[in-house]
């Protein structure tokens, strides 16, 4: 941070103004406000409550903007926080979290400087020092709050959300300084080489992860830390607490990884070829996750999305007809361009349709349709027996050793359950459960993914209730191979080889103009899957991204 300038003492003059603009320094710490002087706004005006009190309405003035943001810094600066709190809109949450940022958190020393104002938006920098039993970090970083007119009374106000004391806090969140509850880990690739955020971007989170489970367990020292410690909402959403500034290192408990550091690295160049990507590449035989990646480098889509998987999710349903002798691959099964079901009109994409045509042709050309009119011969719980029977979904007991979703497949009625039959309606997945689906055909029985071996934490991992029979298996590759070979993946799973198998999906999203575009395949011994939220047909989008790794994979 450098040395800091001593300041001069302070003597009782007026602010300087000087070309319109007031200089102010409060409590002599360096606290600087500069902002234009406001005699108002001309769009401004008053109402009356019942007791016919004026309320002030209308867009606020620079000058109450202004006020306002000296009177919450000025406060927060000098540790006055109930007056700080008193010219929010949520007191109470504000007295509790600044409170805590001094009592809990050891910051001490702050200085707040605001930035250029736009509108009511005002960004500010903060520069203080952490202190913990005699061990002191310097801290900064930048953060920002809106003020708005309290419809109550008029007045102007700090619209308050925790993230005003700290960008990366939720509401609920809170910040503590002291041995972190957790041991640092050094996470291992497979092969021992060390997994960092640095050779791998996008495996933040998944480190985190690791660390929240493994840490104690892997023998590590606990340091000092400045952390956030997430609250009830932060937990259900399933963010892992963070670190913001270590004051002094623990020692690293050693956890190794499945992680394969050739298709890692690959797979994190492979999501950086579209915007939203995802992909995650797993060991069918086994298990084993050999690769991770999202493009963007935030929330683990790849483990933790819920979204529509689309016609991808056509691969369970598919199992779902086989095992119930409904359809065969080679049978014949028209595909029509609407179908009416419970009040609702299908269509299939581009209102295509397959007068004449088999199961496997409409399977490889992805035509809605011939999946959705076996509905009425269906019960509402078919495919969702199917789904964890088979494949181990949406039974919320995935231990891969980071947090995951695990599917789901609700029971659903009418139209609601067509939809299902398609991966619309309430499915959710992300790329790991796709990845797992394929995995599962290519060998038959489900094998539940994990990132870190069992055997580490002697953790129980999911089963299957029961395996499909080696002909539903043999009529699954019949049709994910027809697709491969000749249908929507086709383009993307060209040179590999013919006994690979494939299966694209575009899964719609109200208020979204593309689809999101899915593909998962598996090749050997090798299984993948992907998404490119808003991208388009997943046979353009996510399946290079998928095809890839299954090509690099097949010539390791």
């Amino acid at each position: 941070m450098g040395k800091r300038r001593r300041v001069a003492e302070r003597r009782n003059h007026r602010p300087a103004v000087i070309g319109g603009v007031i200089a102010v320094v409060v409590g002599g710490v360096g606290f600087g406000l500069y902002a234009l002087y406001d005699g108002g706004s001309a769009d401004a005006s008053t109402a009356r409550t019942a007791d016919h009190k004026a309320v002030k309405t209308g867009p606020l003035s620079a000058t109450e903007v202004q006020t306002t943001a000296r009177t919450f810094l000025s406060s927060w600066q000098q540790g006055k926080v109930t007056q700080a709190a008193a010219v929010t809109d949520d007191s109470k949450a504000c007295i509790k979290l600044l409170t805590g940022y001094a009592k809990d958190a050891h910051v001490t020393g702050v200085t707040l400087t605001e930035g250029t104002r736009t509108g009511g938006k005002v960004p500010f920098s903060v520069k203080a020092t952490v202190s913990y039993k005699g061990v002191s970090k310097p801290l900064s970083y930048d953060s920002a709050f809106t003020v708005v007119r309290r419809t109550s009374d008029g007045k102007p106000v700090v619209n308050w959300h925790a993230a005003v004391v700290h960008p990366d806090l939720a509401d609920g969140d809170t910040l503590v300084t002291g041995e972190s509850g957790t041991p640092p880990i050094k996470a291992l690739d497979r092969d021992g080489g060390e997994v960092t955020t640095a050779k791998y971007p996008s495996l933040g989170s998944v480190l985190d992860g690791l660390r929240e489970k493994f840490g104690k367990e892997a023998g590590g020292k606990a340091g000092v830390e400045l952390r956030v410690v997430r609250g009830t909402a932060s937990q259900k959403a399933k963010l892992s607490d963070k670190t913001l500034l270590e004051l002094s290192k623990g020692t690293p408990g050693t956890v190794k990884t499945t992680l394969s550091p050739t298709l890692q690295a690959a797979a994190e160049k492979q999501v950086t070829t579209q915007k939203n990507a995802s992909v995650v590449m797993m060991r069918p035989s086994t298990g084993e996750v050999l690769a991770v990646a999202n493009s963007s480098h935030g929330f683990n889509v790849a483990f933790q999305g819920s979204l529509a998987p689309g016609s991808t999710m056509k691969i369970v349903t598919s199992t779902m007809l086989f095992e119930k002798g409904l359809i065969t691959p080679d049978a014949s099964h028209p595909c029509p361009k609407t179908y009416k079901l419970a009040g609702w009109t299908f269509h299939n994409d581009g209102d295509s349709e397959i007068k004449k045509g088999t199961f496997k042709l409409s399977f490889g050309a992805s035509c809605n349709n011939a999946f959705i009119d076996f509905a009425p011969k269906l019960s509402n719980s078919d495919l969702t027996t199917e789904a964890q029977q088979v494949y181990g979904l949406g039974m919320n007991n995935w231990a891969i050793g980071v947090p995951t979703f695990d599917g789901s497949v609700p029971v659903q009625s009418g139209a609601q359950m067509g939809a299902s039959l398609i991966g619309q309606g309430g499915v959710r997945m992300n790329p790991l459960n796709m990845a797992s689906v394929s995995a599962t055909v290519d060998t038959g029985s489900f094998h539940q993914p994990y990132l870190v071996d069992p055997s580490v934490d002697n953790r129980t991992i999911a089963k299957a209730s029961r395996t499909m029979s080696s002909k539903t298996q043999a009529q699954l590759k019949e049709v994910m191979q027809y697709t491969a070979g000749y249908g929507t993946a086709a383009k993307a799973m060209s040179g590999l080889s013919s006994s690979c198998g494939a299966k694209t999906g575009s899964a719609e999203v109200d208020g979204q103009k593309k689809p999101n575009g899915w593909f998962t395949a598996y090749c050997g011994d090798f299984a993948a899957a992907g998404v490119v939220q808003a991208g388009g047909h997943g046979g353009d989008t996510a399946g290079p991204i998928v095809a890839a790794l299954l090509k690099l994979g097949a010539s390791l």
